[in-house]
């Protein structure tokens, strides 16, 4: 994709497709899916592609998903007149276009054609290997961030087949079947994890996760403990109760809101104890989550002003 006589924003653009795109594609295959928010045949669309991806893995094929909303320069530079359209990337340039191939026998079918004839090269250096597998984790952490939770476990759950020995995968499996109101699948996918990897950050991060959901809130207890916290409001027990529960249900801004107006009306109770569990969360969530450096700045403007 040329780059001459480009403003900043396209040159910016072609760095991106370029990163995400090109550069993989030099010896790998990569199913490049351009889609929208908007689109619900591209929702549709998008669970196979994810599957028949991780199937494809260890064959050399990628999946890289282009939102035409943020993209448009790219998209316009491959002419996509609707969505989903669906190419097949090899050195930088189309090879195939799979948009007509709606159904996981067609894709397959196209998929083996391609790696039939293409000198892919299968992802059998350790390098090549951790560079696929960190696209498809950061694939599982977007499905995941998009509140799409049974589809991120999915995604993990074929990426820890491929590669048990990896953390993040581990960690995102975990965090998925929580986020899914799976505890028990959680639990059991915690005990599997490799010893050797139990020292790791982003495992212990799951471990918080998972000791904060409990047994998981159903919606009759999430719902007993809000009335309680709404009658009592004095009652710091029943407000530190209803923050746990709705954390362990899935409900992170209740939680974070009862919390922090906790810390506001008497920080010291009980030796920082809300400000110790709103960390807690912080660490089982995520460091760099969103969610996490918003209520952190709320928590620092209450402590510092």
């Amino acid at each position: 994709m040329a780059s001459i006589g480009l403003n900043l924003d396209e040159q910016k653009a072609v760095d991106r497709f370029r990163t995400a795109v090109v550069d993989p594609s030099r010896d790998k295959l990569v199913i490049l899916d351009f889609w929208a928010e908007w689109c619900g045949p591209c929702k549709a669309l998008t669970p196979m592609l994810e599957k028949i991806a991780g199937e494809y893995a260890d064959k050399g094929v990628l999946l890289v998903k282009l939102n035409v909303d943020e993209e448009q320069f790219i998209a316009s530079q491959f002419q996509v007149r609707s969505i989903p359209t669906v190419y097949a990337i090899f050195q930088g340039q189309p090879v195939a276009d799979l948009t007509p191939a709606r159904g996981e026998t067609q894709l397959r079918e196209a998929l083996d054609q391609l790696l039939a004839q293409l000198p892919i090269e299968a992802g059998d250096d350790g390098a090549g290997d951790e560079a696929q597998i960190g696209q498809l984790v950061a694939m599982g952490e977007g499905v995941l961030a998009e509140g799409d939770a049974p589809r991120a476990a999915a995604i993990f759950a074929q990426i820890v087949e491929m590669a048990p020995a990896d953390a993040s995968a581990q960690s995102g499996l975990i965090r998925a079947l929580l986020a899914a109101g799976q505890p028990d699948e959680a639990r059991a996918a915690f005990d599997a994890v490799p010893e050797e990897l139990q020292a790791d950050p982003l495992v212990k991060q799951a471990g918080i996760a998972l000791e904060l959901a409990g047994s998981g809130v159903d919606a009759n207890a999430l719902q007993a403990l809000r009335a309680a916290a709404a009658e009592r409001p004095a009652d710091i027990e029943a407000q530190l109760a209803f923050a746990q529960g709705a954390f362990a249900a899935g409900e992170r801004d209740e939680a974070a809101e009862t919390l922090l107006a906790m810390i506001a009306a008497d920080p010291q109770w009980n030796e920082g104890a809300a400000r110790a569990k709103l960390l807690q969360m912080f660490e089982a969530v995520g460091l760099e989550d969103p969610w996490v450096s918003a209520q952190r700045r709320r928590l620092s403007l209450l402590l510092f002003g």
